[in-house]
């Protein structure tokens, strides 16, 4: 009897020891699957520039879409997508021989994940001609990127019923061949699992739908901050507005940041732009962004790449001092300040967009962390800007409104009203991009000021100028 016991008591033991051994087998070939995260070292970029536009910022863990499936979306739904070419006719640029665009990172968090980066907006593209291949200026704004038509395109996806198991693994062949435990994991989980988490994110949007549309080039910064992540409640506000140029923040010390000044630390600026990209509290890789921030602190803006008179851009210099180098020279006295939006006379719907209760909020959101948020605030106008590198910045005002800077120069009601923006040929005659004329309007979001947040309004400064005088002028402002 006692012998008896003594094997059934080693035959359990033994079924313990396997049951205990199968399910930490299952709990780490899963956690190996599904959850291993594999960190991407700062070292392993070419250089600081690499960095920017494919280092990961945080995004991959709550917002990165498994890299196999968002690579074949384009094959699978290009009745979803503007135009043919896949994703760049979202405005996106591929560089030769990289894995993935400018401002979409890879990492491996369990599988291949895509996520963006801050170069996703701000990388800025110029051709000379239609048949030139763009030259790419890191920390540039972006003209002809549509991260609505982006974040639309990944919604329409999910909502077709195209996007199943069968659907996806069937294109994934034609890239990579899946082993037999990662078919199971797509088919069964990460597939099911991605279409109910773009979806969720696609209903997380349906804000935008009724306001205009954001276009390329332009984006709602903090209306998704408020509502998605600071779960505030929704109200009617518009935020489109141009995307800024990041470059030069050495020069930039003490200034406010964003169109309306909302912040004054250039830190949490970068880390703020994570958490709006897709980043978490618990993913918001500081360290990295530490590294971002010192790339655009150090890079200096691009030169102005035609030809300049350079007799006619002496006078032009003088009339700057005169006219506009008191809110826009560095070391002006107003540069980098906040003017009330009732004197500079420009849309106020961006301004309006961001509440103090937002601010409030927000400044509360990291507390208990080792990163915090102090500097968030409510301002009462725009700031005015340097303007280092203008000549990329077009179109111009916060809303990316006036074409060029032969427009800004001209009364409001002489303005153009209607005109395309996202096609990167440069106009070196108007200072800006070519917004006008077949391509432009084949490849361009019409942009008409006449639509509620739109307006090309305001900004009167150096309107009075002669002809002359406003023709020297701009021939100055190409050079800073």
């Amino acid at each position: 009897m006692k012998s008896f016991k003594d094997k059934l008591g080693r035959i359990i033991a033994s079924l313990v020891v396997v049951f205990v051994l199968v399910v930490g087998v299952v709990g780490y070939v899963g956690w190996y699957n599904l959850f291993r995260e594999v960190p991407i070292p700062y070292e392993s970029y070419k250089s600081p520039e690499d960095h920017f536009k494919y280092g990961s910022i945080g995004t991959e863990n709550a917002q990165g879409v498994p890299y196999w499936i968002w690579l074949v979306l384009p094959r699978i739904f290009p009745d979803k997508l503007p135009g043919p070419g896949g994703y760049t006719s979202l405005g996106i640029t591929w560089e030769e021989g990289k894995e993935t665009p400018i401002g979409f990172t890879k990492k491996t968090i369990g599988f291949p994940r895509v996520g963006i980066t801050c170069a996703v907006c701000h990388t800025a593209t110029y051709r000379t001609t239609q048949k030139d291949k763009p030259t790419i200026v890191a920390a540039g704004p972006s003209n002809k990127f549509d991260l609505q038509g982006y974040i639309r395109f990944l919604g329409a996806t999910a909502s077709d019923p195209r996007f199943t198991p069968d659907y996806i693994l069937d294109e994934i062949k034609y890239n990579y061949q899946l082993s037999w435990v990662e078919n199971l994991l797509y088919r069964f989980l990460i597939i099911p699992q991605t279409k109910k988490e773009l979806l969720a994110q696609k209903e997380s949007f349906t804000w935008m739908d009724s306001r205009p549309n954001w276009g390329p080039g332009r984006i709602d910064p903090f209306n998704p901050v408020k509502f998605n992540t600071l779960q505030l409640a929704k109200d009617d506000t518009i935020g489109n507005s141009d995307m800024m140029p990041l470059w030069n923040q050495k020069m930039h010390a003490g200034f406010a940041l964003h169109w309306d000044g909302l912040e004054t630390s250039l830190t949490e600026t970068v880390q703020t732009g994570a958490i709006g990209d897709g980043a978490t509290k618990e993913s918001l890789p500081v360290e990295d962004l530490q590294k971002v921030e010192e790339y655009i602190t150090q890079l200096e803006p691009p030169k102005y790449p035609f030809a300049v008179d350079e007799k006619l851009a002496a006078k032009g210099n003088q009339i700057f001092a005169n006219t506009c180098a008191s809110c826009h020279a560095f070391g002006g006295e107003r540069t980098g300040t906040v003017i009330p939006v009732d004197e500079v006379g420009t849309d106020r719907h961006r301004l309006d967009m961001w509440t103090q209760e937002a601010a409030d909020t927000y400044n509360k959101f990291a507390e208990g962390y080792p990163w915090d948020f102090n500097n968030l605030r409510k301002t009462d106008g725009y700031v005015s800007v340097s303007l280092d590198g203008l000549w990329l910045r077009a179109p111009y005002l916060h809303n990316g409104s006036v074409p060029s800077l032969q427009d800004l120069l001209e009364k409001p009601e002489n303005r153009t009203a209607v005109f395309y923006r996202g096609y990167d040929v440069y106009d070196p005659q108007k200072v800006g991009f070519v917004s006008d004329g077949e391509e432009a309007e084949r490849v361009g979001f019409k942009y008409d000021t006449t639509v509620t947040a739109n307006s090309n309004q305001g900004h009167l400064y150096g309107t009075d100028l002669s002809g002359e005088e406003k023709q020297a002028l701009i021939e100055y402002l190409k050079t800073l």
